[in-house]
């Protein structure tokens, strides 16, 4: 069955034109530069050798993960005051910035990342839907390539990553399940989902709502099939990417 192609030429079940280019912040320890589509973040991993206050109170063994989210003042059409000028973050940077921390704490073993904290800063350059999505797919890598250089160097025994991890958006037009969806159709979807999950197929993470709309077990189900398989192409361009920038590093 044949479908109308979206504003943009794709099909309902097509991504959007991805693409990952390595060291773009020279003094991180691992940095990507992740787009889907017009979506571009800069996503750098950087190591600190100590752990947080409350592991060392506590005597917690292992690492840390954590992770920071911030959209650029000049990523969206009108410019976005940073939330120092503020005082204050806002609460969809709190939301998003927990959600890429807990995306990627989900595939590491802490025990074996010493007692070191892994930094994952993901800053928009440029926002044009699904920029949650697009971080979390690019600090996975980040985060691969600063822990590859902690293996090197031989202050980590093993590598603490046990599986990738990606997310994906996928929403209804108009009745119509889409994957991936930009700006320009996010803002009208009648329901909103950002899915992440592993490279081996488990979720992490499902976020759904409708907006101002329903929807039923049928229609979720068609949209948690369409996620999946956005996140397996992304899983085999990340594991390209990966075997490409490891080879360099070695």
């Amino acid at each position: 069955m044949s479908h109308p192609l979206r504003s943009d030429g794709r099909q309902p079940d097509q991504l959007r034109p991805v693409a990952f280019e390595a060291g773009i912040a020279p003094h991180a320890t691992g940095s990507v530069l992740v787009s889907f589509g017009q979506t571009r973040v800069i996503c750098a991993a950087t190591i600190e050798p100590a752990v947080p206050t409350w592991m060392r109170q506590q005597k917690v063994p292992g690492g840390w993960l954590t992770a920071e989210y911030s959209l650029l003042p000049y990523s969206t059409h009108e410019r976005k005051q940073r939330d120092i000028s503020r005082g204050k973050l806002d609460g969809r940077t709190v939301e998003i910035q927990r959600l890429i921390g807990r995306s990627i704490r989900a595939v590491i073993d802490l025990q074996k990342l010493g007692q070191n904290t892994l930094w994952l800063d993901c800053d928009v350059l440029q926002a044009d839907g699904g920029t949650r999505t697009a971080s979390i797919t690019g600090a996975y890598l980040a985060a691969r390539l600063a822990i590859q250089t902690l293996l090197d160097s031989g202050k980590i025994k093993e590598n603490p990553l046990v599986d990738s991890v990606a997310a994906i958006s996928v929403g209804l037009l108009r009745g119509q399940a889409l994957l991936d969806l930009p700006y320009a159709e996010d803002k009208d979807a009648e329901v909103d989902c950002n899915i992440v999950m592993t490279g081996r197929g488990r979720y992490v993470e499902i976020q759904g709502a409708g907006e101002e709309a329903t929807f039923t077990g049928d229609e979720f189900q068609t949209l948690l099939t369409l996620a999946q398989k956005g996140i397996k192409e992304l899983a085999a361009a990340q594991t390209a990417f990966l075997s490409r920038e490891l080879l360099k590093l070695g």
